[in-house]
């Protein structure tokens, strides 16, 4: 029951980010200043945050001792998912407007964001979605090291769909904006320290998919 409602929450926190995205995001409203900023900002922060450091091998080693293995991952999503509704539940209003396009240049970009979903879907599907949302227990490492499909065009294929969704839209008002930025920004920073944990996870195994695979999250360019 436990893992279960992880999941659901799980599942619950990516539908209400879209949803903020798409409708409270995309608000056409005069500049808020920089206080709603600062506040968003911290919001994402908080979440990044404990992303981050609940995923090291130590912090993981450390909970693992008042944590059952078979709920530590389930753990880690009841708390990532809460704060992540958090950010969308109390997001401070920014306001502003950078472009809003229309016609053919809007079919293309939501095509660019239907490219990023594509991305995704096929990037989680290389992985289990149940084990993604902490209800089945994870594979032993050796099996866990994904290097096809999306896998082989980047190595983290779901940065590269999310910043795909996140700056595809047709509509960039400052919320998306900021949104977007932060979001990326903490992708990019938190990159380095996650290949950190993989290599100790899958040792050579990940030193030669690094090899093979040039590009972090954008290709040809990180």
């Amino acid at each position: 029951m436990f893992v279960w409602i992880g999941g659901a929450m799980f599942v619950a926190s990516l539908a209400l980010c879209a949803w903020s995205y798409a409708f409270v995001m995309g608000r056409s409203a005069p500049l808020a200043g920089w206080e709603p900023v600062a506040v968003d900002v911290a919001l994402i922060t908080i979440f990044s945050l404990h992303h981050s450091l609940c995923a090291r091998t130590r912090v993981k080693d450390w909970l693992a001792r008042s944590v059952s293995a078979d709920l530590l991952r389930s753990v880690y999503v009841w708390i990532a998912s809460a704060l992540f509704m958090l950010v969308c539940l109390a997001w401070r209003p920014v306001g502003g407007e950078l472009y809003a396009t229309t016609g053919v240049l809007a079919i293309a970009l939501a095509g660019v964001q239907l490219i990023g979903l594509g991305i995704t879907a096929r990037a989680v599907a290389r992985i289990d979605p149940l084990e993604l949302a902490g209800i089945r227990r994870p594979a032993a490492q050796t099996q866990g090291l994904q290097v096809t499909g999306p896998y082989h065009w980047v190595r983290h294929p779901l940065y590269l769909g999310w910043l795909l969704m996140v700056f595809g839209a047709a509509h960039m008002t400052g919320d998306r904006l900021v949104f977007a930025v932060t979001t990326t920004a903490y992708l990019i920073v938190a990159i380095p320290w996650e290949e950190r944990s993989l290599r100790q996870s899958f040792g050579d195994a990940y030193d030669r998919y690094m090899r093979d695979v040039k590009s972090r999250m954008i290709p040809f360019i990180y």
